[in-house]
C-alpha cells in the first residue's frame, strides 16, 4: 500500500530534518512505503537510495494481512508472546525475532562499513531488531516509534547509539501508526 497524504507529509518533514545531519549515504527497505519515503528524502538531500531486502519488515507468515484483533482471537497465547517481544517468539509460517535480528544486524554491519553518516529508511520492527541486537543487558522493552522519526543508532565503544540512550532523544516524526 502506498503512502497516504499523512505519510507523504511525514516523509517531507523527515527530508527537511535530514538536511542538517550531512548524511552521505541513504539505505532503505525495498518495501513500497519505505522506498517512497527514501525517494522523498533522496530528492531533498541529493543521494540515491540503496535498497537492501534485509531491511524489510518482519515476515509475519500466517499472520500477514490479519488484524491484531483477528490474531488475538485465534491465538491469544502467541499474540501475548509477540506483544511482549519474547525473544523466542516466531511468527507461524514466518520468521522469529532472532532470525530478524540476524538479518538486520548483517545489513547494518554493511551500512557501517560504507560511507558514513548514513540514513536508513526502514520499519518499526526492523528498528526493534536493531536495538535488540545492540542491547547490552538483554532487556529492551518494545515501544512504538513515531513514523518518519530519526532514530540514532551507532556502535561506538562510548555507547553512542545505545538503545537506552536513544530512548531519550528527540526523534521527531509523526504519530506512530498501529499495524492492522
Amino acid at each position: 500500500m502506498p503512502l497516504n497524504d499523512t505519510g507523504r507529509a511525514q516523509a517531507a518533514e523527515l527530508a527537511e530534518r535530514a538536511v542538517g545531519y550531512g548524511f552521505r549515504a541513504l539505505w532503505c527497505s525495498p518495501l513500497l512505503r519505505a522506498r517512497e519515503t527514501a525517494d522523498v528524502v533522496a530528492a531533498r538531500i541529493g543521494l540515491q537510495p540503496v535498497e537492501d531486502p534485509r531491511l524489510m519488515e518482519t515476515d509475519a507468515g500466517d499472520w500477514t494481512d490479519l488484524t491484531f484483533a483477528e490474531v488475538r482471537a485465534r491465538t491469544p497465547e502467541l499474540f501475548d508472546s509477540f506483544a511482549a517481544a519474547d525473544p523466542g517468539f516466531a511468527f507461524p509460517g514466518g520468521e522469529s525475532f532472532a532470525e530478524q535480528e540476524v538479518r538486520v544486524s548483517a545489513a547494518l554491519e554493511e551500512v557501517e562499513r560504507g560511507v558514513l553518516p548514513a540514513l536508513v529508511v526502514c520499519h518499526g520492527m526492523v528498528i526493534r531488531a536493531a536495538f535488540a541486537s545492540r542491547s547490552t543487558d538483554g532487556t529492551l522493552p518494545f515501544k512504538r516509534l513515531p513514523n518518519a522519526a530519526l532514530v540514532p543508532l551507532a556502535s561506538s565503544p562510548e555507547g553512542e547509539g545505545d538503545p537506552v540512550a536513544a530512548e531519550g532523544a528527540e526523534l521527531g516524526g509523526g504519530e506512530a501508526t498501529l499495524a492492522s
